[in-house]
């Protein structure tokens, strides 16, 4: 069996990396830790570098098919495996990566003037993917009480109603946009909330777009449902996006998969996208098969370690930085910090952060009005970088008296 060792510190600097190279200009300091954009600092599974190797010694890179036989089976068998979810190859639709397929999905369910759910704190490009379409947001904001969020079913369904807040009959909701698990706050949604929210949200007449981007990568004890999965009339009204690059840190090699069973929505999608986003690269699909059909020893050994590091994170703050409150996650190796105790509004806490810690975090501000106070910390990183910038943020509050 492969052992892998990430706490080994490997430099990423000047390899054109997003995360390290561009932190000075996001940020405005030198002498910053990059936690912010969701990849690791830790080498990928060996079968994905093997795989890719090899495609390299055939030296023709041209035009290729959309995805090969091979990579459709991997996927197949891996949703079999996973979720005991039975799906047909040409359910398949291949893009290159999740934020351009929730784009083009909003441009192909809706017209200028709809609207779209979201819950807010959120992703942040959930809101121009709807807003560039010419849509309107319908926020369904999360509630937040003892350090755990849920769903507003009532305020969910009262979305629908064309005279809630003034809204046009010509503006009816046409779709939700799901995060599961969701991405900053952490929840792997039950089964029983997203029956809730899929009888709401399907019973209207709308469509389900589903990102589960984050969907293998778990804290102990909690089970990931694909919403697609729980009844064959939300398979029929659901569009599930997932991936292998969070899970395997592929995300600049740019393949991901949506999986759309009802053939009218897959038509739609397609000539959505048809002249605009092609499908994905030569070297995605290698990758996307390889960590899909031999990825799981590395992914077992990392969900350790990244339960090692939540851990560690969890007690650092209840012991030494007790002003700032951990949101538990249950999965996604993004963690959601509660820095309200710090009485700072978003833009104080951003220049704190980034000028006063010297920790480049993604500031909650940006996933929307519920994340202002929040900060996002990215642990997939070996445990002596979190551990300095734990130290970081620790004597940056001790300073604030």
């Amino acid at each position: 069996m492969e052992k892998y060792d990430f706490n080994k510190v490997i430099s990423r600097k000047n390899t054109n990396c997003a995360k390290w190279d561009a932190a000075e200009i996001v940020f405005g300091e030198k002498d910053i830790i990059p936690m912010w954009v969701a990849d690791m600092d830790v080498p990928i599974a060996k079968p994905i570098t093997e795989a890719l190797r090899k495609r390299t010694e055939h030296e023709f890179y041209g035009y290729s098919l959309p995805a090969p036989a091979s990579t459709i089976t991997a996927v197949m068998n891996r949703m079999k495996r996973k979720y005991d979810w039975d799906i047909k190859p040409e359910w398949i639709v291949v893009t290159p990566g999740i934020v351009p397929a929730i784009f083009n999905a909003v441009k192909a369910y809706t017209e200028p003037g709809d609207a779209v759910i979201h819950q807010d704190p959120i992703y942040y490009p959930f809101w121009p993917a709807i807003e560039s379409n010419g849509c309107r947001v319908a926020n369904n904001p999360l509630k937040l009480e003892n350090g755990y969020y849920s769903i507003d079913y009532e305020d969910l369904a009262a979305q629908f109603k064309p005279v809630y807040r003034m809204m046009p009959v010509s503006a009816r909701v046409k779709m939700m946009l799901l995060c599961n698990p969701h991405n900053p706050g952490g929840r792997v949604w039950s089964r029983e909330e997203l029956t809730k929210m899929g009888e709401i949200v399907v019973k209207n007449g709308a469509i389900m777009v589903s990102d589960e981007i984050h969907c293998e990568l778990l804290f102990k004890g909690h089970e990931h449902v694909p919403f697609a999965t729980i009844s064959k009339e939300f398979e029929q009204n659901s569009v599930t996006c997932m991936a292998p690059s969070k899970t395997f840190n592929l995300a600049g090699l740019g393949a991901s998969i949506n999986i759309i069973p009802n053939a009218k929505l897959r038509d739609q999608f397609v000539q959505a996208k048809a002249g605009i986003m092609p499908s994905a690269n030569i070297f995605g699909l290698v990758a996307l098969e390889a960590a899909y059909n031999h990825g799981d020893e590395w992914l077992a050994q990392f969900l350790e370690h990244m339960q090692g590091n939540l851990d560690f994170l969890i007690r650092y703050f209840e012991s030494s930085i007790p002003k700032i409150k951990v949101i538990k996650p249950e999965g996604t190796y993004l963690i959601w910090l509660d820095c309200r105790e710090l009485n700072m509004d978003e833009e104080e806490l951003a220049e704190f952060m980034n000028k006063k810690a010297k920790v480049g975090l993604d500031h909650g501000y940006a996933f929307g009005p519920s994340g202002k106070g929040f900060e996002r910390i990215n642990i997939a990183c070996p445990r002596v970088t979190l551990e300095e910038a734990l130290r970081r943020i620790e004597k940056a509050v001790n300073e604030l008296g």
